[in-house]
């Protein structure tokens, strides 16, 4: 099993992003995907999920309204679309297979929002 988050950056508060996860090594249309964040200093926290055939979708609230999670099964990737981003979403967000408590994480791709 294998992710590759990729799509983050710097912007102001107010802008927005969109990051994409490609998944490799097993079966993607099979599974719910997640989205996670880790904030500098503090617990890696979950952000949202979406199920395998995208009719379920899940939100922390801190995010929702702001986040949007969608799907490719073509392509095997999972997005993250962020907007009205604020200073405290700076952090680095990861993807993976939800409740796979033992898939290896990615490397993450960090999110940067100035004030």
């Amino acid at each position: 099993v294998q992710v590759v988050e990729s799509g983050g950056g710097l912007v102001q508060s107010g802008g927005s992003l969109r990051l994409s996860c490609i998944a490799s090594g097993f079966t993607f249309s099979a599974f719910s995907m997640s989205w996670f964040r880790q904030a500098p200093g503090q617990e890696r926290e979950w952000l949202s999920d979406i199920s395998s055939g995208s009719d379920v979708t899940n939100y922390r609230d801190s995010v929702k309204g702001r986040f949007t999670i969608s799907r490719d099964n073509s392509r095997n990737t999972v997005y993250l679309q962020m907007n009205s981003l604020k200073p405290e979403d700076t952090a680095v967000y990861y993807c993976r297979r939800t409740m796979a408590t033992h898939d290896v994480w990615g490397q993450g791709t960090q999110v940067t929002v100035s004030s």
